[in-house]
């Protein structure tokens, strides 16, 4: 089970594929059936729609490899499938990536990349800067360039730019218009459900145990908490499970070295945001809750490879040391080198 750049990979190490799809976005499953289906013929790459009794099914077979994307409760249901045959897996996993942004850093060039990053497919991207950490003396001012940046990039009314994507279905709609009742709306908050449209959405005064601190939001809507000190930073993100992404703007490298060196996360970016997963020559992957494993470039090909050991010995010389008996042999031996 993969996408696009996992099959790439492992088509190029020499394998065969068994491609499924999400069923959560049928229009686009059916163009990659049709491009695979025109590209490929099916011994070498299987397509499938469907639903989990799909995924059940295929599981019940034993590959060589399993790449997996989606959420860590389906990754779970992967990898026990994948246990009963002993089959290794990536699993690319997502979660909620925090987003820190320091007093010192450039607020209007980091608001302008917040919001690209998390307007991006309408932050349906498993990268996408899931909850902001402001440092509490540039609040006001990060709330107003955030606002500045969205106006710019998608006008007074993001409803009507031809730029702003739309939610991928109605349920997952209403899932991130409930998040809006469960703090103080700072900027945005507008949706249609007939449309499928979140606008671009800051929330403040969320509580740590509210759904929209548990779950990743996979939408456009930022929790928005303030702090004091880095080192409430660093704690917050280490009692939480590992993210597939940690974001860091600052203009302190220092503390930019102090907030990677003591968090765990698949990849980070300082003063950007997704940035890191356009480069092939870079992996990704997740850690802990996040995922495991890694791809993109060679790392793809790496993972979809057995990287296997052999050697060849000469079949003219044979050195009769590591045989038996081997008493006595290592002090003749010895006395035999001592006389060159």
């Amino acid at each position: 089970m993969c996408r696009s750049l996992p099959l790439i990979g492992a088509i190029s190490a020499g394998n065969c594929v068994v491609l499924k799809s999400s069923p959560k976005a049928p229009a686009t499953s059916e163009v990659i059936e049709k491009i695979v289906n025109n590209t490929f013929q099916k011994e070498y790459v299987a397509f499938f729609q469907g639903h989990r009794d799909v995924n059940q099914t295929l599981l019940e077979n034993k590959f060589d490899y399993i790449f997996f994307t989606g959420s860590p409760s389906m990754g779970k249901i992967v990898m026990e499938g994948a246990a009963k045959h002993l089959t290794p897996v990536t699993l690319e996993l997502g979660g909620k990536s925090p987003c820190i942004i320091e007093s010192d850093a450039n607020i209007k060039i980091a608001a302008r990349r917040i919001i690209w990053g998390k307007t991006l497919n309408s932050g349906q991207t498993c990268v996408a800067p899931d909850y902001l950490l402001v440092h509490k003396d540039i609040r006001e001012n990060l709330l107003l360039e955030l606002q500045n940046s969205i106006t710019e990039m998608y006008g007074e009314n993001p409803k009507d730019s031809p730029d702003y994507p739309r939610i991928i279905s109605l349920a997952a709609t209403t899932r991130l218009a409930s998040y809006l009742k469960e703090g103080k709306i700072l900027l945005g908050g507008d949706y249609d459900l007939d449309d499928n449209y979140i606008a671009p959405t800051v929330i403040g005064e969320v509580s740590e145990e509210s759904a929209i601190m548990q779950d990743e939001i996979f939408g456009p809507i930022f929790p928005l908490i303030e702090y004091s000190d880095i080192k409430e930073v660093i704690t917050f993100v280490n009692n939480r499970e590992k993210p597939l992404a940690l974001y860091y703007f600052t203009n302190d490298k220092k503390k930019a070295k102090q907030v990677l060196s003591e968090t765990s996360s698949g990849g980070a970016c300082i003063n950007d945001t997704i940035v890191h997963v356009g480069s092939h020559k870079l992996p990704f992957g997740g850690v802990g809750n996040s995922g495991m494993g890694r791809y993109h470039g060679k790392f793809s090909f790496d993972t979809f490879s057995h990287q296997k050991s052999v050697v060849f010995s000469s079949g003219k010389i044979d050195i009769k040391l590591k045989y038996p008996p081997y008493k006595d042999k290592y002090e003749n031996y010895r006395d035999m080198l001592t006389k060159f």
